[in-house]
């Protein structure tokens, strides 16, 4: 990627709708909106002042009209990349979308890479590293707490307390610094015994923060839940009462569901990338078969499994094949049907899954959906307040960041016990500082930048 280039892709969704934006950005991006944008007032584009926007036509290179359009105009460093932007707000349509994106390049802009135009804001120091991952974070939010855990990042709040925990660490770097370079004050014991209050301090709140990392990851990607039971046990219902919607469909018949259905439902503020499995069974049937192996292998993969059970009827060989399936999983057992007279109760199956939560339910008078959405809820928070999701770590990437760091203080505590002397302190101090640095930009490697922003869409 060349930074001094000018930059242009379609900033909007494909497909048709009521506007289109193509977005340009960079040194010339003014000039290249200019060739190819008139006013329908005939002032120049160039003279118009920043955050004005000006309506018009876009011309291809025969003179001939492509598309209405309003030409919005940012100047630097006012922008979202913090250069000279333009934005073409034309019809959403995909074809004058195109059109009028080859224009620009055929008058000196360049496509756009995955993800280029945050980059740039985050190399030109509008955006830390942190803001700008919660970019993509926004747009893919599922849920609230999603979206305000997103904003949280978005807006620095996360950030701040990684920038407050480098100064203080910054801090203590030139304390001791000061004291290496004036010995004769004799400051040792009572400095080192400073920098262990504070180092503890610091590891106090990393691993305040590690514990949302759970959350944080969960709220980020949706958490996958697996939803099993023998044929007519209520799964497909169940699906639909989680999605508040007749996504699957409901019958009789045994045998309904042979592929697994997958949908992104919000239950509680939880992002549940939910998958109703076909019913496990003994079948003779070759599609269904497929089905119900497919079903053992969601089952394997889940994070989170709901396993359903008719309680009107006795558990049969189908349910206690089921419960052994089920015995190394993190799941919920339903008891389904609780509105009906209970044949098979919660103490009965308990007696065959003492481990196990139990939650008897009605998908049809709903009975028992608050108590599973929070039993949800808490094992997803685990200790993480609810609330707070502004400060919630949302990745891998930056839990392991954290636990390095969080091990960098770890060994100055260590040095400290052993009386290596506070040169040996001082390093890992920095390591932790730089380690920190890692988490907002200040102190990483291109090539993770480039990982990061390729896994953006195309014009943002």
């Amino acid at each position: 990627m060349q930074q001094g280039d000018t930059i242009s892709a379609i900033a909007t969704p494909r497909g048709e709708g009521g506007i289109g934006i193509v977005r340009i950005s960079g040194e010339h991006a003014i000039d290249v909106a200019a060739a190819i944008f008139r006013a329908a007032g005939g002032r120049s584009l160039k003279g118009l002042d920043s955050h004005c926007a000006l309506y018009g036509r876009i011309f291809d290179e025969k003179g001939r009209v492509v598309d209405e359009a309003i030409a919005l105009l940012m100047r630097t460093p006012h922008s979202y990349t913090a250069e000279d932007v333009v934005e073409l707000q034309c019809h959403g349509g995909m074809l004058p979308l195109r059109k009028v994106l080859s224009l620009t390049w055929q008058h000196g802009a360049r496509p756009a890479e995955r993800g280029e135009f945050t980059k740039r804001a985050f190399l030109n120091g509008r955006l830390d590293l942190s803001q700008a991952q919660a970019v993509m974070d926004i747009i893919e939010a599922r849920t609230d707490a999603s979206l305000t855990m997103a904003a949280g990042h978005l807006t620095g709040h996360f950030s701040k307390g990684i920038h407050d925990m480098r100064h203080d660490i910054l801090g203590m770097i030139a304390h001791i610094e000061a004291a290496i370079d004036f010995p004769e004050d004799e400051v040792d014991d009572v400095l080192t015994y400073d920098i262990q209050e504070k180092v503890v301090e610091i590891r106090n709140k990393i691993s305040g923060m590690l514990k949302t990392a759970h959350a944080g990851r969960i709220l980020r990607d949706g958490l996958m839940t697996a939803i099993i039971g023998k044929p007519n046990v209520g799964k497909s219902s169940l699906l639909n009462s989680l999605l508040r919607e007749e996504r699957a469909i409901v019958t009789e018949i045994p045998g309904t569901t042979r592929d697994s259905i997958e949908e992104y439902a919000d239950v509680g503020g939880i992002p549940l990338r939910i998958i109703d499995t076909a019913g496990i069974r003994s079948t003779d049937d070759v599609v269904e078969r497929i089905g119900v192996e497919k079903a053992r292998t969601y089952a394997d993969k889940a994070a989170l499994v709901l396993a359903l059970f008719d309680a009107s009827r006795p558990l049969s060989h189908e349910d206690e094949e089921i419960l052994t399936l089920v015995r190394q999983h993190d799941a919920i057992l339903l008891l389904n049907k609780c509105d009906l007279a209970m044949v098979t109760t919660p103490q009965l199956l308990a007696a065959h899954a003492p481990q196990q939560t139990i939650i008897p339910i009605s998908t049809h008078t709903g009975a028992g959906f608050s108590q599973l959405v929070e039993c949800i809820r808490s094992r997803v928070y685990d200790g993480a307040a609810a609330g707070d999701e502004g400060d919630f770590v949302t990745d891998a990437r930056q839990a392991e960041i954290l636990r390095q760091a969080d091990a960098h203080l770890e060994a100055s505590l260590r040095t400290i016990e052993a009386d290596m002397g506070l040169d040996f302190i001082s390093i890992d101090l920095r390591s932790a500082w730089e380690k920190l640095g890692e988490l907002t930009g200040e102190t990483v490697g291109e090539d993770i930048i480039n990982e990061i922003f390729s896994k953006f869409c195309i014009g943002k």
